[in-house]
């Protein structure tokens, strides 16, 4: 299966999210549920200085006891965010987010964020992928070419 990243986001597209480091975590969450996603890139200055997660939110703030109000983003993202590029075969991708623990992953090209991939993305390319193999091989099997 040779599914790239590149390929993914042709079907998903493009479209970055992302919080400054210094606004609340309510203003982030604000937009985690706007857009229906479960993650938001953090930028400073144009640079990509975190991730700020669903998962950050429960462990570092709720967990915790702190106010979603008053807590800022740069106090409980993840810093040192694991990227891939943009040839990176998907299958790689799984692997590196499930031996990591994540489920999303900045891509980049050239140096510059170009998209988001999550481990839904993939495993639904992945699945997309299977069934067009079955149904390949089932023809096969019959005599169809």
């Amino acid at each position: 299966m040779d599914i790239t990243v590149e390929a993914l986001l042709l079907q998903k597209g493009h479209e970055v999210f992302s919080v400054a480091p210094d606004r609340t975590v309510y203003e982030a969450l604000i937009v985690l549920a706007e857009k229906d996603i479960g993650a938001l890139l953090v930028f400073e200055s144009e640079k990509m200085v975190g991730i700020f997660s669903e998962r950050d939110y429960a462990r570092k703030v709720v967990l915790k006891g702190k106010s979603t109000k008053s807590t800022i983003v740069r106090e409980v993202m993840t810093e040192n965010v694991i990227t891939v590029e943009i040839n990176e075969n998907v299958e790689n991708c799984m692997d590196l987010m499930t031996g990591k623990h994540i489920r999303h992953l900045p891509v980049v090209k050239n140096g510059a964020v170009t998209g988001v991939i999550s481990i839904g993305d993939i495993v639904k390319a992945i699945i997309s992928e299977q069934k067009s193999t079955i149904k390949h091989l089932e023809k096969y099997i019959v005599g169809e070419r």
